[in-house]
């Protein structure tokens, strides 16, 4: 069975400030959830390469970084998704992301699709010992708060 999380939520700046704001500025907008780090007790700042197989990285205080995934499509200002991944998934463990920048009058709709889960095991350290339907509302309702971030800064 396959499992995702859908998340949207609309801010007040134009499909390419929303776009440019989202891959540009993450590292302004990230909140690190103890619950979802990359690498276990770490907290970096997390950035994008731009483009097609651009990498989404973590970079930590001492320099050292995660790669967390790679562009896969690159659409601006309307799409952009990306693999992810975690320090702790075994390599045919992996998700994907896919976001997507909609215009609703002067606003934008930013809507993430976070799907893949099922590649992780129930019982890996990722996903806490929670039920499947736990885990993925409990990975929404961060991915809300990661939008709301953005909002702030859009």
């Amino acid at each position: 069975m396959a499992s995702s999380i859908l998340v949207a939520l609309r801010v007040a700046a134009s499909q390419q400030r929303a776009f440019d704001a989202f891959v540009g500025e993450i590292g302004a907008w990230w909140k690190p959830n103890g619950l979802f780090d990359f690498t276990v007790g770490k907290h970096g700042v997390l950035a994008f390469e731009p483009g097609l197989d651009g990498r989404l990285s973590e970079t930590y205080a001492d320099g050292s970084e995660f790669e967390i995934g790679r562009i896969t499509v690159w659409e601006p200002p309307s799409r952009v998704a990306f693999t992810w991944r975690q320090a702790s998934f075994a390599p045919e463990m992996g998700t994907e992301v896919v976001v997507t920048f909609e215009p609703v009058g002067a606003e934008t709709r930013v809507t993430v699709e976070h799907f893949g889960w099922e590649s992780v095991p129930s019982e890996h350290a990722a996903k806490h010992g929670f039920p499947s339907e736990i885990f993925l509302q409990r990975h929404a309702e961060y991915w809300r708060a990661l939008l709301e971030a953005l909002r702030d800064v859009t």
